[in-house]
């Protein structure tokens, strides 16, 4: 058998589609060649690629259905919000269009249909995509309201300009709440509304948003986030969450604070929390075990050794 021609270097590393092919100058015969996959009809994929990027793997299925984009599950996964998504494992890939046109039915791809306002559609190098507060509100029907809270925190967080590309947040609380408003009676948007009652700017990460919800459905004080707290003349630190009232501070310590230079780092700031006066918690995952029955025990006892008392 004839070594097939190569295809157009555009094409050799990505999904394409027969009409990406097609005007390539790809033969209907060279389509067919058992080097090249067919997930789905209009698609294929060169066979030698060990792996696919997500992104590429998405784009083709946008292409060959007209007036659609990536959403739900994928769009959540693309966009790297936090949390798991049930269903964003199971390999196929969510596609919506509006809800003029008919739900899109192929191999792989899980359909649905939607109203969209014009901003609800943006670009992701270049795949069309629901955008993150659309994606948001889309995936409220799975989600729990704790869950949701995590992924609203995530989209208002202010960055931190030293170590990311972007200034500004993904979302201020006005476009959440306008999100919600523009689409009453979504599946899950009455969990999706008490998710955002209850998201704070300030949390750096889910960890962090996990530990303030539990400690606070467990009834002790809202805490202040990522607050900076001057200790003494030119030293200023800043922990996770803070009790500036009773002087407690509380750190959530991730995979990272076991490296020894940081070990040295937190041993430090813990000295000058106590030379303040403060009292410094300090929260691993393990105390997040068991619906973080250890993590509100130590920040209780710390509260309450301070002077606090529950209402």
């Amino acid at each position: 058998m004839r070594n097939p021609r190569p295809l157009p270097v555009e094409l050799s590393a990505v999904p394409f589609t027969v009409y990406e092919a097609a005007d390539a100058g790809v033969s209907a015969g060279r389509l067919r060649h058992r080097g090249l996959s067919i997930p789905s009809r209009g698609v294929r994929i060169p066979a030698q690629l060990a792996a696919l990027d997500p992104l590429a793997r998405v784009r083709p299925y946008t292409i060959v259905t007209p007036f659609s984009a990536a959403s739900h599950a994928t769009a959540f996964t693309l966009w790297n919000l936090p949390e798991f998504l049930p269903g964003s494992d199971d390999g196929r890939i969510h596609i919506s269009r509006p809800d003029t046109m008919a739900i899109v039915r192929r191999t792989g791809v899980v359909g649905h249909v939607g109203q969209f306002f014009a901003d609800e559609i943006v670009t992701l190098n270049g795949l069309l995509i629901t955008s993150r507060t659309r994606t948001w509100l889309d995936c409220a029907r799975k989600m729990s309201v704790a869950e949701l809270t995590v992924v609203a925190d995530h989209l208002l967080r202010i960055p931190r300009p030293d170590f990311e590309c972007r200034s500004g947040p993904y979302a201020r609380p006005a476009d959440l709440a306008e999100m919600l408003d523009r689409h009453k009676g979504t599946p899950g948007i009455q969990k999706a509304r008490r998710a955002l009652e209850q998201a704070r700017i300030g949390s750096d990460s889910a960890p962090e948003t996990k530990l303030r919800l539990a400690l606070e459905y467990r009834g002790l004080p809202e805490p202040q986030l990522n607050i900076p707290v001057e200790l003494g003349t030119g030293v200023v630190r800043q922990s996770d969450l803070a009790y500036p009232e009773q002087r407690v501070a509380v750190e959530y310590e991730g995979e990272g604070h076991s490296e020894t230079a940081q070990i040295v780092r937190d041993i430090a700031r813990e000295e000058d929390f106590a030379r303040a006066g403060w009292m410094l918690v300090r929260i691993s995952r393990r105390h997040m075990e068991d619906e973080a029955r250890a993590a509100i025990a130590k920040v209780r006892s710390a509260l309450m050794n301070r002077g606090w008392s529950p209402k």
